[in-house]
């Protein structure tokens, strides 16, 4: 599991590098995996997300269709957070997180959003507040209720 996280992130790099330079104001939330040869670009735009936008996206990412199946996608409601910004801007809402390590005897946490600096998280996870570490985190989405 650590390999595909690992993975992740060095294909985030790779993506939203070359996409934040090849479009204007997109950024580049996250990349999943999901499969061997299937990875996910979630992305958000000031102008919002739509067909034409992915299709830019897919097009400046030709070159990993060699390898990939690759599927664009708007951040959706269950909004990824992977860096300190989006953590802040999530502050006070629900999250779901995964942990590559165990934090206090867990690796997966859910929870109101109680603060977020540069180096961790503060999460209210069964009735008390867990602090998180960002390189602990290899998954962090926005979640309903």
């Amino acid at each position: 599991m650590a390999d595909v996280h690992e993975k992740e992130r060095v294909l985030y790099r790779e993506v939203a590098g070359k996409v934040e330079r090849g479009i204007p104001g997109i950024e580049v939330l996250a990349v999943e995996l999901t499969g061997p040869e299937r990875f996910v670009v979630y992305v958000d735009h000031p102008g919002g997300v739509d067909h034409a936008l992915c299709g830019r996206v897919t097009d400046v990412l030709r070159d990993y269709l060699r390898e990939y199946a690759v599927d664009v996608s708007s951040p959706g409601v269950e909004r990824p957070l992977r860096k300190p910004a989006h953590f802040r801007g999530a502050i006070g809402r629900r999250v779901a997180l995964r942990t590559a390590r165990e934090i206090e005897g867990r690796r997966r946490f859910r929870g109101e959003l109680l603060g977020a600096d540069d180096r961790e998280i503060s999460l209210a996870a069964g009735g008390e507040a867990v602090q998180i570490p960002y390189e602990a985190i290899v998954r962090g989405n926005l979640i309903e209720g």
